[in-house]
């Protein structure tokens, strides 16, 4: 009020309104400036997402004026934003090309994890699947070729109608790549070409199969063992993860069957047991090299934050590999990099 009265006793009021908001202006651009300095922008990967969002909170305890956003979006988009600039860091779960690479992507690897074929609970031959496992090539015969279009087919029983519905992913992501590779050195495009619908997101794809008893696809660990059963955790309701007959022998032995938990599977991971692929490294990527505020996180993230690797249901990867990445980090470069694209 006193300031409404002190402008229109002024003699020069405009003028005054003029300071008034410049001053305004000035006070909001430096908030807005100094909040954009301490903010690191994180997008990409499904596959990753849980793992950050427990790093940034972890991180956030003892850097709390670090304001940190995650946005997954698909390990194509997190490529693409990261590469551009739009984002400080890329979440990418597949391997990383050269065409990115002459673009100027930089990365470190932070942690692993796996892709599963996921069915339905009420699938019609749920419990042929969960006793047999299935074979690499009865799964490119579904996902690939199209040459198995019944579940009967599937295990020799012409009796059993039901038709298989195939789910891919519609958005670029490292998930798709990776159970394309385990299939036969495929692309994503050679899976969504030929299934029955795509569907976008990690979680939309899990949310599909959780509604269709005829329906296959692929998600990452992370999205079909999200159920706590007492000390442990297990695929949520209605979906279950497809056991892989390693030795094609038609019979799922007691080394193959890793799928009753989180820490069942982790396990298998780790121990090399469950096939790389679609088991793979997650990865951090950047333009050019990490700087500022961004570097130090993920350094955090590979040296204190490494403890909660295994605790949120990923696997940790040797320490050596860890060391390799600290050495990138600190140098900037790393050997699959010859030379990069100036700074911009």
């Amino acid at each position: 009020m006193k300031l409404t009265q002190h402008l229109l006793q002024n003699k020069k009021p405009i003028l005054s309104l003029l300071l008034l908001g410049l001053l305004l202006a000035v006070v909001l651009l430096s908030g807005c400036t100094s909040q954009q300095e301490n903010t690191i922008r994180i997008s990409g990967a499904y596959a990753l997402a849980p793992m950050m969002n427990k790093w940034v909170e972890e991180y956030n305890t003892t850097h709390p004026d670090i304001h940190i956003i995650v946005q997954p979006n698909g390990a194509g988009q997190g490529m693409s934003e990261a590469i551009n600039k739009i984002v400080n860091i890329g979440m990418v779960s597949r391997e990383i090309n050269q065409s990115e690479m002459q673009q100027g992507a930089f990365w470190v690897s932070v942690a692993k994890d796996a892709v599963v074929a996921t069915i339905n609970t009420e699938n019609p031959v749920v419990d042929y699947i969960l006793a047999h496992g299935l074979t690499m090539q009865q799964f490119k015969d579904i996902f690939i070729t199209r040459n198995t279009t019944t579940w009967g087919t599937l295990i020799g029983n012409e009796s059993i109608t039901d038709l298989i519905v195939v789910y891919s992913r519609s958005d670029s992501c490292g998930a798709a790549e990776t159970w394309a590779k385990y299939l036969g050195n495929y692309k994503q495009n050679d899976l969504t070409n030929v299934a029955d619908s795509a569907i976008y997101g990690d979680d939309g794809l899990a949310e599909q199969i959780k509604r269709d008893k005829n329906g296959i696809g692929f998600n990452n660990i992370g999205y079909v063992y999200t159920k706590t059963s007492g000390t442990t955790t297990v695929p949520a309701d209605n979906i279950i993860p497809v056991p892989i007959d390693l030795n094609e022998n038609g019979v799922l032995d007691d080394n193959e069957n890793v799928y009753t938990n989180r820490s069942t599977i982790v396990q298998a991971i780790n121990d090399y047991v469950y096939p790389s692929p679609p088991a793979r490294a997650l990865h951090l990527v950047t333009y050019h090299n990490f700087t500022g505020i961004t570097k130090d996180f993920v350094y955090w993230i590979l040296t204190e934050g490494q403890q909660y690797v295994l605790e949120t249901g990923y696997i940790p990867l040797p320490q050596e590999t860890i060391s390799d990445q600290l050495t990138y980090l600190e140098q900037g470069t790393r050997p699959e990099i010859e030379s990069l694209p100036p700074t911009k």
